[in-house]
C-alpha cells in the first residue's frame, strides 16, 4: 500500500503563496488517483481538488479554482498543491489522499490512503 507524507505548510499573509508536497512511498503514484482535502476544527474534511492521473483533467472546488493548481512529478513520486492568492478562509490542515483511479472523486470515502496533514495558516 502507498504511504503519503505532506510537507510545505506554514504561516503566510493573505495574497501570498505556498506549495504543498505529498511524497509517496512503497507504491508509485502512477497507480493511483490522487486528491487534496482540507479541514478546520469542528468542520468536516472538504475536497480541494483531485485527478485520476497526471495526464488527465484536474477538478477543483469552486472557491479555489484559478488560485490552486495540482500537479505531479512522477520522477519524484510526489504530488503538489500550488496555492496562490491565499485568503484567510484557506486556513486549514491540508491532507493528500490516494485511491483507485476509477473511483476517486470529491468524497472522503473515495480514497483509501491518507497523509498526516500539514497546517496552512493565512493571516489577514
Amino acid at each position: 500500500q502507498v504511504q503519503l507524507v505532506e510537507s510545505g505548510g506554514g504561516l503566510v499573509q493573505a495574497g501570498g503563496s505556498l506549495r504543498l508536497s505529498c511524497a509517496a512511498s512503497r507504491r508509485t503514484i502512477n497507480n493511483y488517483g490522487m486528491g487534496w482535502f482540507r479541514q478546520t476544527p469542528g468542520k468536516a474534511r472538504e475536497f480541494v481538488g483531485y485527478n485520476r492521473d497526471s495526464g488527465g483533467r484536474t477538478y477543483y472546488r469552486e472557491s479555489v479554482e484559478g488560485r490552486f493548481t495540482i500537479f505531479r512529478d512522477n520522477a519524484k513520486n510526489t504530488m503538489f498543491l500550488q496555492m496562490t492568492d491565499l485568503k484567510p478562509e484557506d486556513t486549514a490542515v491540508y491532507y493528500c489522499a490516494a485511491g483507485d483511479r476509477l473511483h476517486v472523486g470529491v468524497r472522503v470515502d473515495d480514497y483509501d490512503y491518507w497523509g498526516q496533514g500539514t497546517q496552512v495558516t493565512v493571516s489577514s
